[in-house]
């Protein structure tokens, strides 16, 4: 992996963390292999049963995660694209609001879950909720 592969966000978030970006759809295969057995090797320690991947860039891991961990994969995606009956959350963007979905009864009552989305922050980790 090249420093090209890496940006820094420019841009902090409100919280002050600072954010790297990495490009994953230019890495070469060994490159991604190897993140890819990183990331495995230590959401093996959480033992999941899902996870959730979401959309877009969340899709690029969380499915390859899932199969390696042997858990289920379950999208998150904006509104109105999911089959089914879905849950809603509305969250506020620097422009407006947007609306995130998840069908309904796809995560049970007490399964570990790990989120996956494209952008990594460093040095802090979300701790579970119920």
């Amino acid at each position: 992996m090249s420093s090209e592969d890496i940006a820094e966000l420019n841009k902090m978030q409100a919280d002050s963390v600072p954010r790297k970006l990495i490009n994953v759809a230019s890495l070469p295969a060994p490159t991604f292999r190897f993140l890819l057995s990183c990331l495995e090797a230590r959401l093996a320690l959480l033992k999941p049963d899902v996870i959730v991947g979401l959309e877009a860039r969340g899709f690029l891991f969380g499915p390859s995660l899932a199969l390696s961990l042997n858990c289920a994969f379950v999208p998150i995606r904006k509104g109105g694209k999911l089959p089914g009956k879905c849950l809603q959350s509305i969250y506020q963007k620097e422009y407006g609001e947007d609306i995130f979905e998840i069908q309904e009864h796809s995560i049970k009552p007490g399964q570990r879950v790990i989120i996956v989305d494209d952008i990594l922050a460093t040095g802090m980790e979300k701790q579970p909720t119920d």
